[in-house]
């Protein structure tokens, strides 16, 4: 059982979560959040909440949790984009970086190509007029 424990200027308050399963809740019995505030407000000042208004005030703070934890998932799943995009642009950075390099390397190989070329043509030439 989880007990949370709230320390303010004039007393420390803890809460018990209710579980008392004879008290349920059920949708439509869900209250706005003025009357959840104010019981809220209640129960943060020491004073007695009956069973059913513990157990909205209960339900109302599960609400209240998903809601954050939608929240905060949102801001990590941005964050996770934000990353995986940042590998992406890095990845592209570097193949964009490889790319230009074999493209170097294969204008370099081309002009090697024609130099071999046109010294294999040299050589035969020298061949063919050097006297037997």
């Amino acid at each position: 059982m989880d007990v949370l424990t709230f320390q303010g200027p004039r007393a420390i308050l803890e809460f018990v979560p209710f579980t008392d399963p004879s008290v349920r809740i059920e949708e439509e019995e869900m209250i706005a959040d003025d009357l959840a505030q104010q019981l809220h407000d209640k129960a943060t000042r020491g004073e007695s909440l009956s069973a059913k208004e513990l157990a909205q005030l209960e339900n109302w703070y599960a609400l209240q949790d998903s809601a954050e934890s939608d929240v905060l998932g949102l801001t990590a799943t941005e964050k996770t984009t934000e990353t995986l995009q940042a590998h992406i642009d890095a990845a592209i950075a570097q193949l964009m970086k490889v790319t230009k390099r074999i493209q170097e390397i294969a204008a370099e190989n081309e002009a090697l190509r024609r130099e071999i070329a046109a010294l294999r043509r040299q050589l035969a030439h020298l061949l063919t007029q050097q006297p037997a």
